[in-house]
């Protein structure tokens, strides 16, 4: 446990844990007795109060455990599969409930469930600007819980509505620290590395939920697109580049090819080509290799010359 933890927290006048600054909240486990025993035991002391009043007449004595007997009846709860009660008395945290069923408690305290169920948040389309200035459109779905009962009731106003900022916030964070693309393959990308920057969204976003007892379990990017404004532009950019990239392997391709030739012929002897026969050759070969378009070969019956 941190030193944050150990430390004491003060009653606030809200009626809820006030946390010294730089203090948060800490769960702990609260009292609670099996809920059957204690109905058994109700029941008894609720036979016990109606001998004492009818059966043996003192009836002051039985109005007072009939009405003790009611109050303790508030001391009732049931808790949920994948789900917590949050204990507080008088305005003083005191504990909270995660196991499973009917339990009995101090009646004067107040109780609230909290769900331990994973969540799904699926952030907004946000417009934000790219490490490079580039306007694009970027979401994340982010998959959650709750695990610290604590924090989450009293550390923050609205834990749901917590995750829903700090998730946007992180989100244009990250936009702003990536390029959309990196058409030279030397830095990390939006669009190129998916698996590294939901990784760094996951980091950054546990740091900031863990404040609200949130753990995030998963997040990934569910939209990335540029801005429709320069979209046609950043397309036409992409293609040349695809264009390009293209041509680069076609040609180390033909080079390969032609090198192979003129070693294959010299090798096996089959033509002996003198520097200007090479180079008209090499032209050929490049021109045939490189061409879009099928060529038409030419015969020539003659000299070369």
């Amino acid at each position: 446990m941190s030193e944050l933890e150990k430390a004491p927290a003060t009653v606030g006048p809200a009626g809820g844990v006030s946390p010294v600054p730089g203090v948060a909240s800490a769960e702990r486990p609260a009292f609670g007795l099996p809920g059957i025993p204690a109905v058994l035991l109700w029941l008894v002391l609720v036979g016990l109060a109606v001998w004492l009043g009818l059966g043996l007449g003192f009836i002051v004595p039985a109005v007072v455990l009939g009405v003790l007997l009611l109050i303790g009846l508030a001391g009732f709860f049931i808790v949920q599969p994948n789900q917590a009660s949050v204990i507080t008395l008088f305005g003083r945290y005191v504990g909270t409930e995660r196991r499973n069923g009917f339990y009995w408690t101090n009646p004067f305290t107040l109780r609230r469930n909290v769900s331990l169920r994973i969540r799904n948040f699926n952030s907004e389309r946000l417009k934000v600007n790219d490490q490079m200035g580039n306007p694009i459109e970027i979401a994340a779905v982010i998959v959650w819980r709750v695990v610290d009962t604590a924090r989450a009731v009293f550390d923050v106003e609205d834990y749901s509505e917590f995750v829903a900022i700090q998730a946007e916030t992180a989100l244009r964070h990250l936009a702003a620290g990536y390029p959309y693309d990196d058409y030279d393959g030397r830095t990390l990308s939006l669009r190129g590395n998916p698996d590294e920057v939901s990784e760094a969204l996951g980091r950054e976003l546990d740091t900031r939920l863990r404040h609200a007892g949130v753990e995030v379990l998963e997040a990934r990017l569910s939209h990335l697109a540029y801005s429709p404004e320069i979209a046609g532009a950043m397309l036409q950019r992409q293609q040349a580049s695809a264009i390009i990239a293209a041509r680069q392997q076609i040609v180390q391709g033909a080079v390969g090819m032609v090198e192979m030739a003129l070693r294959e012929l010299e090798g096996q002897e089959i033509v002996r080509l003198d520097e200007e026969r090479k180079a008209q050759m090499v032209s050929n070969l490049l021109v045939v290799l490189t061409s879009e378009r099928g060529t038409q070969p030419v015969v020539n019956a003659g000299s070369l010359y």
